[in-house]
């Protein structure tokens, strides 16, 4: 029997196989609001036969979007249009996430197909904000030092949008610690000089991110399952690194979270990263081990074999898949059918199973 599309239970919710489609910014949303497009590319992937659908990196405030084009889940107003693609999914018996975000200091660009860079103050440039005043690359603009208030302030954000988030129909929710954005820049002593409770040593680093995670398990339903996405490395002499990952991951593992999403990189821009098949899977299979919690397991995942040795060998627990899903959103149908296993098709597709 294949491991891949067996079932798993994260606290209240089963999921019909291993296979989660990764958060992949599509930058087409409209004032924050989900389109037309985000109907059709989550919804395709529904219908492809993925398990869960994590939607991509959704702001907790304006000023925490990568681009203007970044979806938001900042007010109320929000909900409907989110609803209208959660609905959608669940009808395909496929699970709803979300991916709640600040960029910090990474905000204020241009969408990858409009421009290069931070957005020049003409196409409504914001002000971005850091534990520290750092820019991200020379020639990104100098972050203003996020002072406590603004950092207590952050913490209501990410609360409030998790709120949002179970009203508006999602099932998970997933936390963004990585690739360099806000809760990521404070874990990284390369991007984190602050000398206060919030900076200097790894306890103080790690605070945000364990504060948020606590007060988004405090604010939604019990049988909700809690995800983080870490980057497990910087790749960089000392920056953050796996064994500060597993040292968090066993603080947020405590603060109720359930699976960690161990991908790598984002926080410097000239980080030597050894991409390839399979090059993240050791901090999954490390932090999975060492901590005892649910990993996932994410980077160059592209063949059903491949995703069924991750979770066969105890690798990780559930691969997420991106680039693949992108080229291939009935993936997870062709994959079943190589690996000899049952998977249910749309009704409506049927005639093409055999």
């Amino acid at each position: 029997m294949s491991q891949l599309f067996s079932p798993i239970k994260i606290r209240g919710l089963e999921f019909k196989n291993r296979i989660f489609v990764s958060p992949m910014c599509q930058y087409s949303a409209r004032d924050g609001r989900p389109t037309d497009w985000h109907l059709v590319h989550y919804g395709s992937r529904a219908v492809g036969g993925a398990a869960c659908l994590i939607m991509e990196a959704t702001a907790v405030s304006p000023e925490g979007r990568i681009s203007p084009d970044d979806l938001g889940l900042w007010s109320d107003d929000f909900i409907p249009a989110f609803k209208r693609v959660t609905d959608f999914i669940k009808a395909q018996k496929a699970v709803p996430g979300i991916q709640l975000a600040h960029a910090g200091r990474k905000a204020s660009t241009y969408a990858p197909w409009k421009g290069e860079g931070p957005l020049r103050p003409e196409d409504g440039a914001w002000p971005v904000i850091a534990p520290s005043a750092i820019p991200f690359d020379r020639h990104f603009p100098t972050p203003i030092e996020m002072s406590l208030e603004d950092i207590e302030l952050i913490k209501r954000k990410f609360s409030e949008a998790a709120i949002r988030a179970v009203k508006a129909g999602f099932e998970l929710i997933e936390i963004h610690q990585a690739h360099g954005f806000l809760v990521h820049q404070f874990l990284s002593p390369i991007s984190n000089k602050r000398t206060d409770s919030y900076g200097g040593n790894l306890e103080n680093r790690c605070r945000l991110a364990l504060e948020i995670a606590k007060t988004i398990r405090d604010n939604i339903p019990d049988n909700m399952p809690l995800l983080v996405r870490l980057s497990s490395t910087d790749w960089v002499e000392n920056g953050w690194d796996i064994e500060q990952s597993i040292y968090l991951a066993r603080g947020l593992k405590e603060a109720g979270v359930d699976l960690i999403d161990c991908s790598s990189g984002g926080n410097v821009p000239d980080a030597k990263i050894p991409a390839g098949p399979g090059y993240q899977l050791s901090f999954s299979e490390r932090i999975k081990k060492e901590v005892k919690i649910l990993t996932g397991g994410v980077g160059f995942i592209t063949s059903p074999e491949q995703a069924e040795t991750v979770i066969r060998s105890g690798q990780a627990d559930i691969v997420l898949l991106g680039r693949e899903l992108l080229r291939h959103p009935y993936w997870p149908l062709e994959a079943a059918k190589r690996l000899k296993s049952e998977i249910d098709w749309p009704a409506q597709y049927l005639r093409a199973k055999n």
